[in-house]
């Protein structure tokens, strides 16, 4: 394979990467915590966009099972969409592990 083409193909994957960058940043997943009572809502880029408390489980002498049940369903969205960044990411680079991509 001569050089030029090289050039060229990773030019291609560079600009396929940053389009795909772009588009992680709209991807949402949503996870839940609690039998879905806490819902969080996390984008791809690891942006908490939104939670959702049920009233039914503010109990003001229970605080701490609240905390636990935003704090599950926080780290549930942010590995679901690192998983989907990831997968995204992976379906570009066929699968190879470039440092600082995500």
């Amino acid at each position: 394979m001569d050089m030029r083409k090289m050039m060229k193909e990773a030019q291609k994957m560079q600009a396929q990467l940053e389009r795909a960058q772009e588009e992680i940043k709209t991807l949402e997943v949503e996870a839940s915590a609690g039998g879905g009572m806490v819902k969080v809502k996390v984008t791809g880029d690891m942006f908490v966009k939104e939670i959702i408390i049920d009233p039914e489980v503010i109990d003001p002498d229970d605080v701490e099972m609240l905390q636990d049940m935003v704090c599950a369903a926080v780290n549930e969205g942010i590995r679901a969409a690192q998983g989907l960044a990831n997968s995204r990411i992976s379906s570009v680079t066929g699968g190879m592990n470039l440092p600082g991509l995500m």
